[in-house]
């Protein structure tokens, strides 16, 4: 498992120790996930950070897409490892009251090298705006990115179950724990 860089200092307010026996289980999570964002009570949980950690197959975009399907995504949900970042909008999720549906931008650093990157692509604007951010392979563009609301740290195990160590790094991240 991909652990934060030393340099990162990211607190931890809370955390918690899954495990995943199957994709079903992964899908289960991803809807309670969902069900958390898309709540009326917390509308400021649409507009969570979560990171991703994990080795190559480890099933950081599988729980992506159970996630977004969760939250009323239709449209193909492909893994942005060549864009960088996939857009989706969010039918029915509103990010604050009285606002238009929500969004979530889907992040895959494994291939970001270059920190100039990170301002052509107009990635400081996204995080500024509101809306869900998803990313993947997190600690290639570490030193640009805010603290995490919540990191997943997911591990393939040798009987294809996963173990999933949950971080929280905001009070945002905490509701969501």
């Amino acid at each position: 498992m991909h652990e934060p860089t030393v340099d990162s200092h990211a607190p931890i307010l809370g955390s918690r120790q899954l495990r995943w026996a199957d994709e079903a289980d992964c899908a289960a999570y991803a809807c309670k996930t969902a069900a958390a964002v898309a709540s009326p009570s917390r509308p400021e949980l649409a507009n969570a950070y979560i990171e991703l950690h994990g080795n190559l197959g480890a099933g950081k975009t599988t729980f992506v897409r159970h996630l977004l399907r969760a939250l009323g995504v239709q449209s193909r949900i492909k893994s942005p490892t060549y864009t960088v970042m996939e857009a989706y909008d969010l039918p029915g999720l509103s990010r604050l009251p009285g606002l238009p549906d929500g969004v979530a931008s889907h992040f895959d650093f494994y291939r970001f090298t270059d920190p100039r990157e990170w301002v052509d692509a107009g990635f400081r604007e996204v995080f500024a705006e509101p809306g869900l951010k998803l990313a993947e392979w997190p600690e290639n563009a570490q030193a640009m990115l805010p603290v995490a609301d919540l990191r997943l740290y997911i591990e393939a195990n040798t009987d294809d179950s996963r173990s999933v160590r949950l971080e929280a790094g905001t009070m945002l991240g905490l509701a969501l724990l």
